[in-house]
């Protein structure tokens, strides 16, 4: 394998193969040599991290405040929702109308 180009980084599988030219005959993953090798290891963190949803929430949040931080975006402020009459039906726009259940009979 060449010597590594100062400007770019490489790859864990590079890594690997810099220190450990046949790692395959030896280890049966590529995670398995980088960890071995210290180039990977584990992190504790807090089992309410691991869900999924809340990863996701955290990582909209943050994608949201980056685009107004870069765009100099400012919060628009929330109107009240408006109700329309129409042929006796009412429609609610802006947030969802809760909706009554209808009693079945018994």
């Amino acid at each position: 394998m060449k010597p590594p180009d100062e400007s770019r980084r490489l790859s864990l599988r590079e890594q690997v193969e810099l220190l450990l030219p046949n790692w395959q005959s030896w280890y049966p993953s590529l995670f398995d040599a980088a960890a071995d090798l210290g180039l990977i290891r584990a992190r504790v963190c807090a089992p309410s991290s691991l869900m999924l949803s809340t990863r996701h929430a955290e990582v909209q949040s943050e994608a949201i405040q980056a685009f107004k931080e870069q765009w100099s975006v400012e919060d628009e402020p929330e109107l009240p929702p408006v109700t329309l009459r129409i042929h006796n039906k009412t429609y609610r726009l802006g947030k969802p109308a809760k909706r009554k259940r209808a009693k079945r009979p018994r």
